[in-house]
Order: structure tokens, then sequence, then C-alpha cells
């Protein structure tokens, strides 16, 4: 079962991810969160399928159709956590580190 842990920014929030893909297909999620908005997103999100949540297509991202609807900042990186995770836990992607790191060097 994929794991992680996202620090989200500036607010501090620290948010950690479970995904565990199960017997008929989709990806059973847990989301623990600091935050109140993404304990909101959490509550909505039990679990999802792993193929709407690959691409743009059809519906799309049912994950970014409820962030949208819980979050007030659309550049949180927790929804992109989240389908990172759905992706591992379905075998659809490889766990993989990725981040966001600014050069304030100038």
């Amino acid at each position: 079962m994929p794991s992680l842990n996202t620090t989200a920014g500036i607010c501090g929030f620290v948010t950690r991810i479970q995904a565990e893909a199960t017997t008929d297909g989709q990806v059973t999620l847990t989301i623990e969160s600091d935050c109140p908005s993404i304990q909101t997103l959490a509550v909505r999100l039990p679990s999802v399928d792993p193929f709407r949540e690959i691409t743009y297509r059809g519906e799309g991202p049912l994950v970014l159709a409820t962030a949208r609807e819980c979050l007030p900042h659309p550049a949180c990186i927790v929804p992109s956590a989240i389908l990172k995770a759905i992706e591992v836990a379905a075998g659809l992607a490889l766990p993989a580190g990725a981040g966001i790191a600014f050069d304030t060097k100038e």
C-alpha cells in the first residue's frame, strides 16, 4: 500500500495519503491532514476509479473536481499527491519522489 507525506507549502499543513487497490479495481484512500479543507476532501473521497483519475478525458479526475469544491487554493499540491498515490496503488506508475523547490539565491 503506497503512502506518502506532503507538506503543502507556506501553510505548513502536513497531509499523509495512503492508497490501496481493491479486488474490484478501485483504489481506497486514507487521507489524514492538519488542513481542515483537506479533511473535508478526504471525507468525500473514500475510493476512486484509477482509470478515471489518470486522464482529463470524459468527466476528468474526481480528485480534481472534488478539490475544486473543497479547497480555497488552486495551487495546493495535495490533489496532485493524491493522484500520484492512486497511480502507484493501481500499478499505473512507479513510486518516485516529486517536488517543487524555489531558487531563492537571487
